[in-house]
């Protein structure tokens, strides 16, 4: 039996999605996601997104960012969006479904990299929230390190990392070990980011090898 209000909580949160200007864009302009608009904000302050470019998107379902890395990067460059989830499929993106917290599904991305080396890893990952804030906190906490391990081991010199966090215990630490690998670190919420998430962005630029 739902709890008592549940449904009348449902249905304010569809209410308010469905009124959301960036929910209304995005299907004005054909995005799969409002999530477009944080991308499309990132790259307009800091010029993120190179044609030719290859990009590493992970979190990528449903694939609002892979359109906007495909749109910007052009046909010569290459997008491959990864998730655990099924995506359904983006003209001229590699879309592979597998589990980045797992050795199989690294290897598998690795596998679709080839020779290839990533100048823009973005990853909007976040673990499926338990409204524990502590627990939430460790488990975007952990996703970012893996997103900078990744990055550590495959980023051509110079490349950019972005990588959602919840603004809390363990960010002080992220950014220092950014700093330790990017010369330039900023954080951004983007005007997209729901103004009561505590979600902003890590934004290592011009990596150093």
């Amino acid at each position: 039996m739902a709890k008592k209000g549940s449904g009348g909580s449902r249905s304010s949160w569809m209410q308010r999605h469905l009124n959301d200007p960036f929910v209304k864009k995005a299907q004005q302009l054909g995005y799969r996601s409002r999530a477009s608009f944080k991308l499309l904000e990132i790259d307009a302050r800091y010029h993120v997104l190179k044609p030719g470019a290859c990009v590493i998107d992970l979190g990528a379902a449903p694939g609002g960012w892979s359109q906007v890395a495909r749109e910007s990067v052009g046909e010569s460059g290459t997008i491959i969006g990864m998730d655990l989830l099924p995506m359904d499929p983006i003209d001229g993106v590699i879309c592979i479904q597998g589990d980045f917290q797992a050795d199989e599904g690294v290897k598998k991305l690795l596998e679709v990299l080839g020779d290839e080396q990533p100048g823009l890893v973005i990853s909007d990952m976040a673990p499926n929230l338990s409204g524990i804030k502590a627990a939430d906190q460790a488990g975007i906490v952990y996703l970012v390190e893996l997103a900078l391990e990744f990055a550590d081991k495959n980023l051509v010199e110079g490349g950019v990392l972005i990588t959602k966090c919840f603004e809390g215990e363990g960010i002080d630490g992220l950014r220092k070990a950014f700093k330790a690998r990017f010369k330039r670190v900023v954080n951004f919420k983007p005007e997209a980011s729901r103004d009561r998430s505590r979600e902003t962005y890590l934004i290592g630029l011009d990596y150093v090898k």
